[in-house]
């Protein structure tokens, strides 16, 4: 967003990051392994310089290095304050501004306020009772403990989802015991990933045409995976008949093979992309364990089986707390609405962005904007756009924009109801949805819809806030 704000001409801002550093998820996740599910070459800026990609799906390292690339290149870090956690935000309805506060004590006034919170940024531990009783080493996979030698360890990792299947493969060969306690099967689909030739990379250097071709054709391909998101297409058994080939090719155990195969449909949860995970599985020192966790104790993991599971180590692969979107923070619109309020039978927004009552105010990766076909930077991209249309409106009639009630209540009917029969409203238990069924974090169509929707902003959706 910054980027696209100095495209713009405008310079008045300012960038407000908690952590230390740059990066945002490739910051975070440094766990053995850590990579990107989407081709490299697909995986960046449209409206920017296209970075050398050392493999055709990039690991965290090679991710992270572009973006402190970039910073640095755009010159965007005199825009950011890196430490600076946001605590609160009001919307002042006398001055036509927001108040943003900081944990540091800071007020920051600006006319617009736009969020990038991340939908997967919040470790969460699933109420896993006892763990800090555990006496051996313990954390989370978006917190890595570097300093932990697991070579001839016990390790116990909870969870088998798409953290786990890229660093279950690296740690499986040094640790003495691999416990993997899994509550839900995924549908696991190959990776074949490789390294670029010395060449391939030279030459896409060279002929950036041959990169955009590249790009596209991924890109195409990937829209072409939407009716794997579609309950009863063929495109759904297709893609289930390719995992279950690759899960039979690789697992010949008949009783494993059936513990990690999943009993609800196909893109119900994120599909995983993977080639060494199933590998990983059959190796001797591996244990699956499908049992319920009953709780942690000071030596090891207990399930409901009675049995107890002795182990050195503890890695929690349990994912995010993924349905606030930090509305628990304390941001306040107009009329004193809080967002917490207005989010009481869960996050909404209009077209993921906009949310009625609460003037110059943007999020980015929003309600119902994530995808599980294709690249979320291609739908940012689409943010971006919309974001400096209401920021430029906004501007030349001096005034702020508020969604109107009616246009986020129809935009929102119309999609659930279109996500009623989608492959996330599936017989399983997600992160895309709440305990009730409502499904929060997923868009509803191909990115090629959400360009449309997104193209131009409507003053005539808003109200105009003098």
């Amino acid at each position: 967003m910054g980027m696209r704000l100095v495209q713009s001409g405008e310079h008045s801002f300012v960038i407000l990051e908690k952590s230390d550093g740059v990066g945002g998820t490739w910051r975070d996740n440094t766990y053995p392994g850590a990579s990107c599910d989407i081709r490299s070459h697909l995986y960046w800026f449209s409206f920017d310089a296209q970075p050398d990609r050392s493999r055709v799906y990039a690991f965290q390292p090679e991710i992270q290095a572009n973006i402190e690339r970039l910073v640095d290149r755009l010159d965007l870090r005199k825009h950011i304050e890196l430490g600076t956690e946001v605590t609160g935000a009001r919307w002042d309805d006398a001055a036509g501004r927001w108040t943003i506060e900081t944990a540091g004590g800071e007020r920051i006034r600006a006319r617009s306020l736009i969020t990038a919170w991340g939908q997967l940024n919040r470790p969460t531990f699933r109420d896993i009772p006892g763990r800090a009783d555990f006496r051996g080493d313990y954390w989370h996979s978006a917190r890595w403990n570097h300093d932990v030698d697991l070579t001839g360890k016990r390790v116990a990792c909870i969870g088998s989802g798409a953290s786990a299947v890229q660093f279950i493969p690296e740690i499986a060969p040094i640790v003495s015991e691999l416990t993997v306690f899994q509550r839900h099967a995924n549908y696991v689909v190959p990776r074949m990933d490789r390294p670029y030739e010395p060449g391939e990379r030279q030459e896409f250097l060279d002929q950036p045409d041959k990169l955009q071709e590249s790009r596209d054709a991924i890109y195409w391909e990937h829209e072409g995976w939407m009716g794997a998101m579609k309950q009863g297409t063929p495109v759904a058994a297709e893609f289930t008949a390719q995992a279950r080939a690759h899960l039979e090719e690789t697992v010949k155990d008949p009783e494993l093979r059936e513990k990690l195969w999943p009993d609800y449909p196909i893109g119900c949860k994120r599909i995983i992309i993977a080639d060494t995970f199933y590998p990983a599985m059959i190796r001797d020192n591996v244990h699956l364990v499908t049992d319920k966790i009953e709780g942690v104790e000071p030596t090891g993991v207990r399930t409901s089986d009675g049995t107890l599971r002795e182990v050195d180590v503890i890695i929690y692969a349990t994912g995010f707390e993924t349905l606030s979107f930090n509305a628990s923070l304390d941001i306040t619109g107009r009329n004193g609405l809080a967002l917490r309020d207005a989010w009481r039978e869960g996050p909404q927004a209009y077209l993921g962005m906009s949310v009625s009552g609460f003037p110059n105010f943007y999020m980015l990766y929003g309600p119902n904007t994530n995808l599980g076909h294709n690249s979320i930077i291609a739908m940012l991209e689409c943010q971006y756009g919309y974001v400096l249309q209401g920021l430029q409106a906004g501007d030349e009639q001096n005034a702020a924009l508020d969604l109107r009630a009616d246009v986020q209540q129809r935009f929102n009917a119309e999609l659930q109801a279109e996500l009623a029969d989608s492959s996330f409203a599936g017989s399983c238990n997600s992160w895309y949805k709440t305990a009730g069924g409502k499904i929060t974090n997923n868009w509803m169509g191909s990115v090629e819809d959400y360009k449309k929707a997104t193209a131009r902003l409507h003053v005539d959706d808003y109200e105009v806030v003098s």
